[in-house]
């Protein structure tokens, strides 16, 4: 149970829904596949002259139609999801077990005698579940409702034939209409939902991808900035340089000195620009924690933003945020994070608190990375780390950090947003 529970919990909120609408429809196939399983063996059934060949058939075209039933619904989610069509074969083999298990409860009425088999309208009511649940989500809503009214109007008359009065036939068209009507709109809505479902979770990852290239084009419009004008010149000058080699100028020396301290300076307008994408700014941080959780469909809140607390510190608890929000990304099935900064008596404590925390969100890879290369990075400034669960399915993440000293410390050096 333990390990089921677990399972549950590693899974994403769209996994759950999933798991969750096709065991809805499955488990109601087989809910009707029961009363046709145990209607042939009740008494009336037994103490007529019904051979039991047919009460044989019908049971075994009754465990048919649930088999039959459960990979047809499975067929027909994925299909009306944008899966392939549904096999041809497979619904003729669905068709004929619904007939056959129909004909064969409508014969053993005829042989007990309608009047004195009442059940057979539950019976009738349940044998058209299994194949309708898949039809109705493979053909056009027109199509679907003209089955229904079809497939009662068969069964009344099936009713009718059997020598079954005008009530019952009245009582049989009503239920098989009411009970065809129920999981139409059953299916078609806990489909319909599980698509919506789908296509949000598309949406949010083209939104993160989206996120992410528009972070890589700012980094090649800044490295373009940066490189653009300083290779064209140096392309210019070792021409130049090139030109008055060839002429025996002296001057061509000039040139390459300058082209050797413009590639220099290029070098370290480079170091320069990466070294701002290695070395996390809180506020900077911050704000793309915010933007990738949000993105990714978690609702973020941020309070305070360090912008007055010094350089080391703020790097330190950058990568703190960067951490965290990796972690919130990766493990669980969050809804909400809530990241705050706050004053102490001595420094500052970063504090990140998420939901949908599961059992191995505390699990960290080795090699100086994950929570162990945070602590570190926090132990070099004096700092400390605290990460594990928060109670229920929460996780809880603090990073504190003293100030080098007070008078670099503002009274309130955070500024709340």
């Amino acid at each position: 149970m333990r390990t089921q529970v677990r399972r549950w919990q590693g899974r994403s909120g769209f996994e759950k829904i999933d798991l969750y609408t096709r065991g809805t429809l499955h488990s109601l196939v087989w809910m009707t596949i029961v009363p046709q399983v145990l209607l042939p063996v009740t008494r009336p059934v037994r103490a007529s002259d019904a051979p039991v060949a047919l009460i044989v058939v019908t049971v075994l075209a009754a465990l048919g139609q649930g088999v039959c039933g459960r990979t047809l619904v499975t067929r027909a989610l994925d299909h009306y999801l944008g899966g392939p069509a549904v096999d041809r074969r497979l619904i003729a083999l669905g068709t004929a077990l619904f007939l056959a298990n129909a004909s064969g409860l409508l014969a053993l009425g005829a042989y007990t005698g309608v009047e004195r088999f009442p059940e057979l309208v539950l019976a009738l009511g349940a044998v058209v579940v299994p194949l309708l649940t898949s039809l109705v989500l493979v053909v056009p809503l027109g199509t679907g409702a003209l089955l229904q009214v079809v497939t009662a109007a068969g069964m009344g008359g099936g009713v009718a034939l059997a020598g079954g009065d005008r009530s019952f036939v009245l009582s049989t068209l009503v239920g098989v209409t009411f009970s065809s009507s129920l999981l139409s709109v059953t299916a078609r809505l806990s489909a319909w939902s599980l698509d919506l479902m789908s296509k949000l979770r598309d949406a949010q990852d083209v939104e993160t991808r989206l996120a992410v290239a528009e972070e890589r084009l700012r980094f090649g419009r800044d490295m373009h900035d940066v490189l653009g004008r300083n290779l064209a010149v140096i392309a210019l000058k070792s021409e130049l340089a090139v030109e008055l080699a060839q002429r025996g100028k002296p001057t061509a020396v000039d040139q390459m000195v300058e082209v050797q301290r413009i590639a220099r300076a290029s070098q370290q307008e480079v170091r320069d620009v990466v070294r701002g994408y290695r070395e996390a700014d809180l506020g900077t941080e911050l704000l793309g924690a915010q933007g990738v959780l949000r993105a990714a469909g978690i609702e973020c809140s941020v309070h305070g933003d360090g912008g007055r607390l010094p350089a080391p510190v703020q790097a330190v608890l950058g990568w703190a945020v960067r951490e965290a929000a990796t972690n919130v990304l990766r493990h669980g099935d969050p809804q909400r994070c809530d990241i705050r900064l706050e004053s102490t008596t001595d420094g500052v404590r970063l504090v990140v608190e998420n939901d949908g925390a599961t059992p191995d969100e505390a699990a960290v890879p080795g090699g100086g990375s994950g929570l162990p290369g945070l602590r570190e990075r926090l132990a070099a400034v004096g700092g400390s780390l605290e990460a594990g669960p928060a109670g229920g399915d929460r996780f809880h993440l603090t990073a504190s950090v003293p100030l080098p000293s007070p008078r670099q410390t503002a009274p309130s050096p955070l500024e709340k947003r």
